[in-house]
């Protein structure tokens, strides 16, 4: 018997003569027999190599033989703008065998949730955050509702696992195994992963089903690159509209202000041009995303959420703006394009900076060598741990002392949570009012309210804190959000009230503070849009491969002479990184050490530096300068990088010592949840990263 035989006959039949199928493909063939045998898997395939096939059809034909009742599957994703562009996809392959597929997150509205809640559906597409808000609602019968449930689908599994979202994510799926009282079956979905056996292991949390990785041979296919120095972002746009006429351009742009301020150009360029991100209204973003999937010769610029399987119809090229912060992300971005028969991947970098140029060539090289980034799961996620504790005890009405963890017990991410530390954190929460025990159940306290209890609990099903949002309105039509500290100084500021807002430049007419609501017209132009957000630090690994490129004399066909000659120069500037793994040089009063460790490694370095040789440090992801009495001698500084060499240092405790005071915003919005001690361990594992700097004070 063939994988395909293990189908269902209904299946069967409508797979080849309904859905058209030929054939199936080799990883939808090895998934059919891992999950008709019970496993729990994880599923590696490039994009749009059929993984979503791989995952329902061994589904659907269980539904169909074993008379599954809805609902019995969930598919769980990032971001809604997958779910949207997946559900049309599952709808039709599940109304083959005549099931149904409902859609659920925010923008879903009341009149259709109360028809799913009264008839429900066999599938459910939703979002973590969505997912829990049902488990929690008064107005959701969600025991009843998932009573039936046998099988959960993580799309973009990768994206999840290593963040404060697959910790929240691992805690859910405990809870939502409690409500079925059975092992539910858990696959994951992925296009990038470089350990995919240890993000198996994070799925599989309590989960006693074996555990498969499927990840069928790769053909080796060589992707088409290009890498050239544009200087600026109007420059970019004049290239863009230049390069690849008549064909469909996605254009990566890795901040919101970038994609904006990009679009802008392009439409000034009149370019056929669309912008998409997360502050853009639901309506906006939809109407960009299929006005794009249905053009030819049009460009869309996009932050990272198009990167995570959305489909924008047959895409010819990929673009990236200055460079993806990792190899993954690059990965994930290139396998946009390649999708059709006779075409290959490719990405085209424009580089607006030196750096830029020198991290796009970075990150070739390390993908040239087989190398990703592994994601890195958490096993003690102390903050979401007192999430969940405040979301438990509000689903039940108030929880006994001892009986919120057994509903989260097996959940990777508190694997390494001891059982002190958890009493340690239900003690300070009680101690602090976030906590109240009344009638020997844990209930939220006075400050938890006030902390977490506004506007019905929105602040605690959001995993993560969000700055006061105003919406954008031009007559009647939400055009999307801006940060509220932004807009405050725009209003009554002559010459500071425009922005850009999708590509388009408007101008403030009124701000409607008690409402948060912001009125617009358009106008002809416009200052850039700021967002909030620190900037994110660079990874050892990558930081070393740019240094690597400074002290080679190799050249690369996908440069352009443009990027040549950058590279050249960058090269003699760097010429002192010859002969010495991180050399040190005075420049005035003041010590540069050029570790190129990445941002973490390097902040725990300038902690440790300024605790024990005084003055200040300023941190970037390839060096280190030290300032005042941390200045004042290369000699000195070398003799206590020697002391803390021989002392095996930096260690854990120095982490523990110097995280907290190291980070530069808060950590997480439950971080008041959590004694200082444990607060302390939590900053650790998110701030700095004790292995690089061991290796730098090593080499």
């Amino acid at each position: 018997m063939t994988s395909f035989d293990r189908l269902s006959p209904a299946l069967q039949y409508q797979i080849v003569n309904t859905l058209g199928f030929s054939e199936l493909r080799p990883v939808q063939l090895l998934t059919i027999d891992a999950v008709l045998d019970g496993h729990n898997c994880v599923v590696l395939a490039p994009t749009a190599g059929g993984k979503t096939e791989a995952s329902f059809f061994p589904l659907l034909s269980a539904m169909n033989e074993q008379d599954w009742r809805p609902v019995s599957v969930l598919y769980l994703s990032p971001i809604r703008a997958l779910l949207n562009n997946q559900h049309e996809r599952v709808e039709r392959y599940a109304s083959v065998i005549s099931r149904r597929v409902f859609k659920w997150h925010g923008d879903t509205g009341p009149s259709q949730r109360k028809r799913f809640i009264a008839e429900p559906s066999d599938i459910l597409l939703t979002t973590p955050e969505s997912l829990e808000a049902m488990m929690m609602s008064s107005h959701v019968p969600a025991r009843a509702l998932f009573n039936g449930l046998q099988a959960v689908i993580v799309d973009e599994v990768h994206a999840f696992a290593d963040d404060d979202r697959g910790a929240h994510l691992s805690a859910v799926l405990e809870r939502l195994t409690r409500f079925c009282g059975r092992d539910i079956q858990r696959i994951g979905l992925s296009a990038t992963v470089g350990n995919p056996d240890e993000i198996l292991a994070w799925l599989q949390g309590s989960s006693q089903r074996p555990g498969q990785v499927v990840s069928p041979p790769k053909p080796k296919v060589e992707p088409k690159l290009a890498l050239d120095f544009v200087g600026s972002p109007v420059n970019a746009a004049a290239m863009i509209k230049h390069l690849h006429p008549g064909r469909k351009r996605l254009v990566f742009v890795d901040s919101r202000r970038g994609v904006e301020e990009l679009g802008k150009f392009l439409l000034q360029a009149d370019v056929a041009t669309y912008v998409t991100h997360g502050s853009l209204s639901a309506t906006q973003r939809r109407d960009a995303e299929q006005a794009f999937e249905h053009g030819s010769d049009c460009v869309i610029a996009a932050t990272s959420a198009l990167e995570l399987g959305i489909d924008v119809g047959s895409l010819d090229h990929v673009l990236q703006l200055d460079a993806p912060p990792s190899v993954a992300s690059f990965l994930q971005r290139m396998g946009r394009t390649g999708r059709r028969p006779n075409t290959v991947p490719n990405c085209t970098f424009l580089a607006t900076k030196d750096a830029a140029v020198l991290q796009a060539a970075a990150i070739v090289r390390l993908n040239r060598a087989g190398w990703v980034e592994p994601v890195e799961p958490r096993r003690a996620a102390y903050h979401i741990l007192a999430h969940q504790l405040m979301a438990i005890a509000i689903e039940h009405g108030g929880i006994a002392r001892d009986a919120w963890w057994p509903r989260l017990r097996g959940a990777t991410a508190f694997a390494e949570i001891t059982d002190a530390e958890r009493e340690a954190i239900v003690d300070h929460m009680l101690a602090q009012g976030i906590l109240a025990e009344t009638g020997a159940k844990l209930w939220l306290g006075p400050k938890g309210e006030h902390l977490y209890g506004r506007r019905n609990f929105a602040e605690l099903y959001a995993v993560f804190s969000t700055p006061r949002l105003i919406t954008v309105r031009w007559d009647n039509r939400d055009i999307g959000t801006l940060d509220a500290q932004f807009l405050s100084g725009c209003d009554g500021e002559p010459g500071n009230d425009t922005f850009t807002l999708g590509g388009r430049p408007w101008r403030v007419v009124a701000i409607d503070w008690r409402k948060a609501v912001c009125n617009v017209q358009p106008t002809d132009r416009a200052r850039n849009t700021r967002w909030s957000g620190a900037p994110q630090y660079l990874g050892f690994e990558l930081c070393q491969a740019i240094r690597a490129l400074l002290v080679s004399d190799d050249d690369d066909p996908i440069w352009s002479k443009r990027a040549r000659e950058v590279i050249a120069n960058s090269r003699i500037e760097h010429e002192f990184l010859r002969g010495t793994s991180s050399p040190m040089l005075v420049a005035g009063d003041e010590i540069t050490w050029w570790t190129h460790a990445g941002g973490r490694a390097n902040l725990l370095l300038a902690k440790l530096i300024e605790a024990e040789l005084g003055g200040a440090v300023t941190v970037r992801n390839e060096s280190l300068t030290c300032k005042g009495e941390a200045g004042l001698s290369v000699a000195r500084l070398q003799t206590w990088l020697a002391e803390v060499r021989a002392s095996g240092r930096p260690a854990r405790a120095d982490a523990l010592r110097f995280a907290s005071d190291a980070a530069r915003s808060r950590i997480s919005k439950f971080e008041p949840c959590l004694p200082e001690a444990i607060l302390a361990k939590l900053a650790a594992e998110s701030v700095v990263d004790v292995v690089g700097a061991r290796a730098i004070v090593a080499a």
